[in-house]
């Protein structure tokens, strides 16, 4: 029986999910040059070279979109498809406004940004009207067949300086779920010149994207509300298995319980909410050295280890003093803790070079995970994990139970998005934490086309950004991506870490779950699965970690052009078979898939007092 006679008086209304999509750019051409990005909260890995194809381009990520039938009680009744006679129109609209907004210099919305230097815009000497020229604006694209795509379903027609940029495609699978594809990364400047800085080059444009996704449903006859959706284009994931401590999933989590969307927990499941924390600790293991040292395969602190996890997982009394020391070796804001030695160590909103002594120059959990490891540290918790028989649960999916699958895409879409430092960030920035953004929980409020957003004059100021309607309330297509860096590449090519190396050559860090920093490379790998080279020698080849970086090239000026020039060169930390039943090796690791040779310590040197003098706030940066 078909959804459509078995669910259509069941069916009240719909939803769109994820709520938020995300796709991300790929300079592959080939038609099975793509993916669909992760769908469950802990997907199996992908196989070896799974995120290149055939020449080694790297594929797109594509958002897909579902419709789910809710009933009555906003139960999901089922999912609503055109293979079951449901009449489906899927509408998508994609913009970028990176070189007609303003340049990025800090969080809006965080104390410092008072005494920062002011928020002008990007190429400033563009004015009024053409700055709509910077603007890239393909306009909608509708498509409601069953398995279709083509030419008339691509994101072209707009410009920016002129020079035509295309945005992306829709396609429809066949059962008429929606893909959404992005740009190929094409990035470029108007006149030729190089990139200087990190975030604001002026003359220069990329194909990243973002905007609303809506459908129009028709089930027996009669048509449906729909809620909408959204859908953000980012740069690629080089860390593909990787979360970070703080996932835009739990800060939008947070957001969502502060705003009284969601009930406050009040006795959070090991498993599900604070397994998640120690287990991100670990893995970036994979992405810095300083992780790899603190929470890697061996060291003290790996909450992975057997042993370790069983007394963390355990209820009662007996580690209660174990929960309280690792609860409290945490970064507390409430507690105003500017140190860089408490946990995570990555960098916050407010960093600088050198480092203030404020909170903000650090990251911390958000306030509901901080809560809950309070109520863990206290006992009060749902011990529901056991070690030597974890169930990773379902891990695509069609294996989801069909109430829960459209909440879990909505988090899936999420946790593999990063809430480290918004200083701007990976995929998306500082706007996504606040409450007026959103219509419900994970989904954001559209602007109406017959009200369009006001201009803010030559200069963007905090109380500006955050007044009422201003925007931080209704979005539309490109207002969520034009806060980034343009081009994308010149902010991943600058993701470094231990910006101070007299206090750590590895940490703090930026970003690491997307865009590593030190990495196992294939030639230390096979290194350590030779057995028959010597145990001293696989140790020693296993605890190295090269810079993720070298393939750019020594210089940080010139980094940030080969990163625009060759961004599919740099390595996917990919995960590969360990050795199992070995105490000095774990038995999965993750390694880069290609590298270069690795830099001289002067080359090193050079390049990072560089990229410190482009990075500090107080000094000038060089026109674009």
């Amino acid at each position: 029986m078909s959804s459509e006679s078995k669910f259509a008086e069941q069916v009240a209304y719909a939803k769109i999910h994820p709520s938020v999509g995300v796709a991300r750019v790929g300079n592959s051409k080939k038609e099975d040059g793509f993916y669909v990005g992760p769908q469950v909260a802990d997907p199996l890995p992908k196989p070896q070279n799974f995120y290149r194809d055939s020449t080694g381009a790297l594929k797109r990520e594509v958002a897909e979109f579902r419709i789910y039938g809710y009933d009555a009680h906003g139960q999901v009744v089922c999912e609503l498809s055109m293979q079951d006679g449901v009449e489906i129109e899927w509408t998508v609209e994609l913009a970028n406004h990176k070189a007609a907004w303003y340049n990025f210099e800090l969080a809006l919305d965080i104390p410092e940004a008072a005494t920062a230097p002011p928020t002008t815009r990007r190429n400033a000497n563009v004015a009024l009207p053409q700055r709509g020229s910077l603007s890239i604006e393909p306009g909608a694209r509708t498509i409601k067949e069953a398995g279709a795509s083509g030419q008339r379903y691509h994101f072209d027609g707009g410009s920016c300086f002129g020079i035509p940029v295309p945005l992306g495609e829709l396609r429809t699978d066949p059962r008429g779920r929606l893909w959404v594809f992005g740009g190929h990364g094409t990035s470029a400047s108007l006149d030729g010149s190089a990139p200087v800085t990190f975030a604001n080059n002026d003359g220069w444009y990329d194909d990243t994207s973002d905007g609303p996704v809506t459908a129009t449903v028709r089930v027996g006859g009669r048509a449906l509300s729909v809620a909408p959706a959204w859908v953000v284009v980012a740069p690629p994931n080089y860390g593909p298995q990787q979360k970070a401590v703080r996932t835009m999933y739990a800060l939008m989590t947070d957001v969502a319980i502060a705003s009284g969307h969601l009930p406050v927990p009040t006795r959070p499941s090991f498993r599900h909410d604070l397994l998640p924390i120690f287990k991100a600790l670990c893995d970036l293991q994979w992405m810095n050295g300083g992780f790899a040292a603190g929470f890697g395969h061996g060291m003290p602190q790996n909450f992975m280890a057997p042993d370790y996890l069983r007394k963390l997982s355990q209820e009662g009394d007996t580690y209660k003093q174990l929960r309280k020391t690792v609860a409290n070796a945490f970064r507390n804001p409430q507690y105003e803790d500017a140190s860089m030695k408490v946990w995570p160590w990555i960098y916050g909103d407010a960093m600088d070079v050198p480092m203030p002594p404020i909170p903000r120059a650090m990251n911390a959990l958000t306030t509901t995970q901080l809560a809950m490891l309070t109520l863990w540290a206290d006992g009060k918790f749902i011990a529901d994990y056991d070690p030597d028989n974890p169930d990773p649960g379902a891990q695509e999916i069609d294996a989801v139970p069909l109430a829960q699958q459209a909440a879990m895409l909505d988090r899936a879409a999420m946790e593999f998005c990063l809430a480290d430092a918004f200083h701007p960030g990976c995929e998306m920035t500082w706007p996504v934490r606040h409450a007026s953004m959103y219509s419900e929980a994970f989904r954001w409020r559209h602007r109406a086309a017959d009200d369009p957003e006001p201009d803010y004059g030559k200069t963007l100021s905090p109380s500006e950004a955050c007044s009422f309607n201003g925007p931080l309330y209704g979005q539309f297509p490109g207002s969520v991506t034009r806060w980034m860096a343009v081009p994308w590449q010149t902010d991943t090519a600058s993701c470094r870490s231990g910006y101070d190396p007299q206090y750590d050559p590895y940490l703090p860090t930026f970003w690491p779950a997307r865009v590593p920093n030190q990495v196992l490379s294939v030639g230390n790998y096979n290194k350590v699965m030779n057995l028959d080279l010597c145990r001293a020698d696989r140790l020693a080849a296993f605890n190295e970690r090269m810079d993720w970086d070298r393939t750019l090239g020594p210089g940080h000026l010139q980094q940030l052009q080969v990163m625009v020039d060759h961004f599919d060169r740099q390595g996917i930390v990919e995960v590969r078979e360990g050795i199992p039943d070995d105490p000095d090796f774990p038995p999965v690791m993750q390694v880069e898939d290609r590298g270069g040779e690795p830099f001289t310590d002067a080359e090193r040197q050079a390049t990072d007092s560089e990229m410190r003098q482009i990075v500090r706030r107080g000094t000038p940066r060089p026109a674009a």
